[in-house]
């Protein structure tokens, strides 16, 4: 095993280590929102993305190590840099939503919308980070194919299902429409 692949799986189980703590955070908010009256809504899509997010840190391993990637610096080194970028915008997603941030759908009758931090200016940042990682974190070792295969099928999970489901859970929540200028 090379240094560069050494620290590939390195750098993939620390996403997935971050991923458990995801889990955790989503767990508290998920009963915190509960006891407030939460309702969730689109159950049925969220077990084909856990396996979805789940199936592109493991790919970006079989990939690497059966198809022989090597890490070419022109396309690694950036590909680094977007990928970690993502994960601040992540967590500052997490803070800006505060309690109400879920890896599912829960949302809390009468509570207004969350407008600061990236909310400020993007309606669903957190799709943003998912999208630029789904597409940095297997192309930092030249995982193309798990690169392409991830994006095509995150665009059918997130536009097909999750965005509208999040969108008409935030309608029936505030009696309004969401979508509308703020």
């Amino acid at each position: 095993m090379t240094l560069s692949v050494l620290l590939y799986v390195i750098l993939i189980l620390l996403t997935g280590g971050e991923r458990v703590v995801e889990l955790v955070v989503s767990t508290r908010n998920a009963a915190w929102a509960f006891a407030r009256g939460g309702m969730e809504f689109g159950r049925r899509h969220f077990g084909p993305m856990v396996a979805l997010h789940t199936g592109l840190l493991l790919a970006c391993l079989v990939e690497t190590l059966l198809a022989d990637r090597p890490f070419i610096p022109w396309l690694g080194w950036p590909m680094l840099v977007i990928a970690l970028a993502s994960q601040a915008l992540r967590w500052w997603c997490i803070a800006s939503l505060g309690r109400r941030w879920n890896t599912r759908v829960i949302v809390v009758p009468g509570l207004p919308l969350v407008l600061s931090g990236p909310y400020r200016w993007l309606r669903h940042p957190n799709y943003i980070v998912v999208i630029a990682e789904g597409i940095a974190l297997p192309l930092v070792h030249t995982n193309w194919v798990t690169a392409v295969a991830f994006t095509v099928l995150n665009a059918v999970l997130l536009f097909r299902f999750r965005i509208p489901v999040e969108e008409r859970a935030l309608e029936a929540a505030l009696g309004e429409n969401p979508v509308a200028p703020r």
